[in-house]
């Protein structure tokens, strides 16, 4: 079982440098075994070429690496607070792609312009705040308990990524291979923000009923995009 984990959140993985959401190493994908509570996560700091699936991580919800010959991902105890509190999840996501991350340092939410956007994310993409100095002491524990902070009377199913002030985004989905799905729709739709924004400076968010009928007829009892 943790061997076709591995394999599969090196797969996720390596969607990353495919679709250009990362630059060197910067970023990570994981994805948890809700029966065991083990995830898999990227190891810190090694090469994206040089990867393989053997060299994921095995960690646990306390942090405690269960296999593995390398050290986990830097941002793995933000990891654990998305899988503590968002109890439906599979995976997470973690990059620095450049214009959700410009939206990020800009700290802005990402308005919901179009129905791309409306297709996938329910809203505008929020953007929480900066940690305190004393939160930065618990630099990635808090940066999770911020994000599910700001979520915890929020639909995080709905909206499925955020962005962190001055930071970067974090996307997450049913496992890492859609919270990979939904890090590229992230990037699409910052980057189209972007863009209007500059050819029109006055623009105004789609109407609602618009953005309901496109998020709606995808998700929920009544949709009707795609297959069955």
């Amino acid at each position: 079982m943790l061997e076709q984990l591995k394999k599969r959140v090196y797969e996720a993985n390596m969607l990353l440098p495919k679709y250009g959401l990362i630059t060197f190493t910067w970023g990570n994908v994981s994805e948890i075994d809700r029966e065991t509570g083990y995830f898999a996560i990227k190891p810190s700091g090694v090469e994206y070429e040089n990867l393989r699936p053997e060299d994921m991580v095995i960690v646990d919800l306390e942090g405690n690496i269960i296999e593995g010959n390398y050290r986990p991902s830097s941002d793995t105890a933000t990891h654990i607070e998305l899988y503590k509190k968002f109890k439906t999840i599979g995976g997470v996501v973690h990059t620095h792609s450049p214009w959700a991350t410009s939206w990020a340092q800009a700290g802005r939410d990402i308005p919901c312009y179009g129905t791309t956007h409306a297709d996938y994310l329910y809203g505008g993409i929020p953007c929480v705040r900066n940690l305190t100095k004393q939160e930065l002491e618990n630099y990635e524990v808090n940066t999770g308990v911020l994000i599910t902070e700001y979520f915890k009377d929020k639909d995080y199913e709905a909206m499925p990524a955020v962005l962190c002030k001055n930071h970067g985004p974090f996307t997450w989905g049913k496992d890492g291979h859609e919270a990979v799905h939904n890090a590229v729709v992230l990037e699409e739709v910052a980057k189209m923000a972007a863009h209007c924004e500059m050819i029109n400076k006055n623009v105004e968010p789609a109407p609602q009923e618009l953005m309901d009928k496109h998020y709606y007829r995808k998700h929920g009892a009544n949709a009707y995009y795609g297959q069955k």
